[in-house]
């Protein structure tokens, strides 16, 4: 149990809040759906520290039916009475609970005393959450007592008041608030799926804690409790796949610094590797995750080297060798940790790396003496993978383009556009030539061009890149978009700002946009990220009555038509795009100032990597599962 010395003297506050609501996205990251999440991470972070300083081991978080959200815990609670050093502006005592709230900077995370190690270091957490909400409630329980502070837009409503009693043992602090849709202008709400995936990691790397999360606007709740921690990650990401070896775990503490790593290699093709700083998923990666790789690289080389299974004249395996079908998750507690930004995506210490690779190195390496059968498995896929990997290399360079501009190597399907800057292209990958012709006629010349698919691309998720590299629709694909693939994979030759799926509203036309999603997710993953792809919505329907023609997007839009327009209206069902002429493929799909697009995004990377390897991989009882399970969730089915 970490020395419980966290009182009104641990908070130290560093500077002012006033620049909060002027420019959030220093904060938050913006005020997108993506921000809007992050008020609730940061709350999260802070009551997530208690537990990690071993004051915490149940946190309960609530979204309300008006959308505030309450995240409580029961921890050592907020210290409350007069700040020593912080003085309002009358020159008084700040109370302290007010420079928690309200200060950028504050917080009992700087000199140590109060926490050993955090995910909410820079202080700006909850105040920057109170500062851009509409209103904030704080409760507090420590030392017997009931304290309750009410803030509106960061303002505190008065004094803090005692409002009641408890026993003296039980402690914690409750924060609920509102986000202000003056700073959130968007139509946005919380995503439930999006939040349960970051609580769930949060249990996963926080082991032994229980947390709940209840929604109350869908009557929804999950509880998560992990005892295994990050094995028991490892193990849920690999459920579908088949294990060359049971999961190897470590967990060492070197110069303060927390260090725990669990490896398991697969059947799969591609890897699965996440990040943890001091339990926040640190999405772009950083020098743990450097120092995770290049040990698992050296140790399988050496053990391959000193036990024969690479000769003197095999060059050594290279880090993509060597992580094909890795999965892994490292995790570190830094009591001074070093982000990219406040929105921690990126860590950035340098010794971390020295000590990941250090204790990784020592423990995979004496798996691998201690289990030779595992070892051989792991070896004779490092093998296979370099013997694809040099096949994939000749292939690739049968696909890649040599620059944006040059245009002999581009598909000869495709029907190119005149424009060149790139920020003003779009590229529709279209099913079929029939519907490839109508979109070809339909277009706007000037800035968009058609890739007509013929067929069905294969599963990537099922084969490695150099059987990929020889399908002649993936190879179109790979020229077109100019970006190269794999080592090579750059957005600087991209030739098209925006990458549209348009594919028929029917059985085949959906497992397409899936074979098409897969094969992005898995070698193109950086065009979701920086928002370059996206997904058509063609019409469902054409409903006619007299000169009247309205096209609708769903059976609730078409039911509500008819009505309008009358019961003997002519119902058209488009099951292909190519059914539409060229000016209604226009109007409907894409002429720009009518069209609706999804734009592609990915809310976990962890979710979304076991969510494709069940539904495109090997294994089909899961799939089986699946399909029963959520059969009568379906809303378009064609039979």
């Amino acid at each position: 149990m970490a020395e419980n010395n966290y009182d009104v003297s641990s908070i130290q506050a560093l500077e002012g809040i006033e620049h909060v609501r002027k420019r959030p996205g220093m904060y938050v990251g913006g005020t997108d759906i993506k921000a809007l999440h992050h008020l609730v991470y940061e709350v999260v972070d802070n009551a997530i520290d208690e537990a990690l300083a071993g004051f915490c081991n149940r946190i309960d978080i609530t979204i309300h039916k008006d959308s505030s959200v309450s995240v409580k815990d029961n921890g050592r609670g907020i210290p409350v009475g007069p700040h020593p050093s912080k003085k309002d502006a009358n020159g008084k005592p700040m109370e302290t609970v007010d420079v928690v709230m309200t200060v950028i900077g504050a917080g009992g995370k700087f000199g140590g005393g109060g926490y050993k190690v955090s995910g909410g270091l820079h202080g700006v957490g909850i105040s920057a959450v109170n500062a851009l909400s509409e209103w904030t409630t704080t409760e507090i329980k420590r030392d017997g007592k009931v304290w309750k502070q009410e803030y509106k837009r960061g303002v505190p409503q008065g004094k803090i008041k005692q409002i009641g009693k408890v026993e003296k043992e039980e402690s914690g602090t409750t924060q609920t608030f509102k986000f202000d849709k003056q700073i959130f202008t968007e139509d946005i709400d919380y995503r439930f799926d999006t939040l349960v995936q970051r609580f769930r990691e949060m249990s996963f790397v926080t082991r032994g804690i229980t947390l709940k999360f209840v929604d109350e606007r869908a009557d929804r709740e999950m509880t998560f409790h992990f005892e295994g921690g990050i094995t028991s990650f490892v193990r849920y990401l690999n459920r579908n796949r088949e294990n060359l070896h049971s999961v190897v775990h470590v967990e060492k503490e070197v110069e303060n610094i927390g260090i725990e790593a669990a490896i398991q290699y697969t059947d799969a093709y591609t890897e699965s590797v996440y990040s943890f700083a001091n339990t926040i998923n640190t999405i772009d990666g950083g020098t743990h995750l450097t120092g995770l790789r290049s040990s698992l690289t050296r140790v399988i080389n050496d053990y391959a080297r000193k036990s024969g299974l690479l000769k003197d004249a095999d060059p050594n395996f290279s880090g993509d060798d060597t992580r094909e079908g890795l999965t892994a998750i490292v995790s570190v507690k830094h009591p001074g940790p070093q982000f990219e930004s406040q929105t921690k995506v990126k860590l950035m210490n340098p010794e971390v790396q020295t000590y990941v690779t250090q204790v990784v190195g020592e423990t995979f390496m004496t798996f691998l003496e201690e289990n030779p059968q595992a070892a051989k498995a792991i070896i004779a896929k490092c093998l296979t993978s370099a013997r694809a990997r040099d096949a994939a290399r000749k292939a690739r360079d049968l696909v890649i383009r040599k620059s944006a501009l040059e245009s002999l190597t581009l598909p000869g399907k495709l029907a190119d556009c005149s424009e060149r800057d790139t920020s003003k292209t779009e590229l529709y990958i279209v099913e079929g030539d029939s519907a490839g012709g109508s979109a070809k006629q339909g277009r706007d010349r000037h800035f968009q061009a058609i890739l007509p698919l013929r067929g069905k691309i294969l599963n990537t998720e099922r084969a490695r890149l150099d059987k990929i590299l020889g399908n002649n629709e993936v190879k179109a694909l790979i020229s077109a978009l100019g970006t190269g693939i794999g080592d090579n994979f750059s957005l600087e030759g991209l030739r098209y700002g925006r990458v549209i799926i348009m594919t028929d509203a029917d059985v085949d036309g959906s497992h397409i946009r899936t074979l098409l999603l897969t094969f992005f997710f898995r070698y193109m993953p950086q065009l979701i990220e920086d928002g370059h792809l996206y997904i058509a919505q063609p019409p469902l329907y054409r409903i006619a009555y007299k000169n009247n023609v309205k096209y609708v997007y769903s059976d609730k839009e078409k039911d509500k038509a008819i009505k309008e327009l009358g019961e003997k209206a002519n119902l058209q069902r488009y099951k292909g795009l190519g059914e539409m002429n060229p000016d209604q493929l226009w109007d409907t799909t894409m002429n720009p100032s009518n069209r609706t697009l999804l734009l592609v995004t990915v809310d976990d990377a962890a979710e979304a990597d076991r969510t494709f390897d069940m539904l495109m991989g090997d294994a089909v009882d899961p799939r089986k599962k699946f399909i029963q399970t959520h059969a009568k969730s379906v809303r378009n089915l064609d039979i």
